[in-house]
């Protein structure tokens, strides 16, 4: 099985947080429309400069896992919208100060919007992540 070329620069994704429609509940259809006109707009640009690699809304019907074997399920949504991933954007950019611009220039910012930036790495705290078929050693990947 052939190793897929990597993409220059890192992967960073881009987490709305914040992004419910009671965010927007102040706006006019009008004003509504616009904001997701500028939105698609700054998704779009970026796409085309090859700077985002997807993305995507979330709905916000939830549901929480955890404890051993998933002994515990919780079904949302939970009052806590306003941490609430509502979505995101994988970027392939040159760096962090790259994909910190990049979320600075979103429109929903001035409406409340959050965004986390995160660097996607293949380190965990538990060792070293790999895909199916593939073999690194943990000295290799630092």
């Amino acid at each position: 099985m052939d190793t897929p070329t990597p993409l220059p620069g890192s992967q960073y994704l881009l987490f709305f947080r914040n992004s419910g429609p009671e965010n927007y509940q102040a706006l006019s259809p009008d004003e509504r429309q616009a904001l997701v006109t500028r939105w698609n707009a700054w998704f779009e640009g970026l796409l085309a400069q090859g700077k985002a690699v997807e993305g995507q809304p979330l709905e916000t019907q939830t549901r929480v896992v955890s404890g051993p074997g998933g002994s515990r399920i919780v079904d949302g949504p939970f009052p806590e919208a306003k941490e609430a991933v509502g979505g995101y954007v994988r970027l392939q950019v040159g760096g962090l100060k790259e994909a910190t611009e990049i979320a600075r220039r979103h429109p929903g910012l001035e409406h409340g919007l959050v965004i986390e930036i995160r660097e996607l790495t293949p380190h965990c705290h538990l060792g070293v992540v790999t895909r199916p078929g593939e073999t690194r050693s943990p000295a290799a990947t630092r």
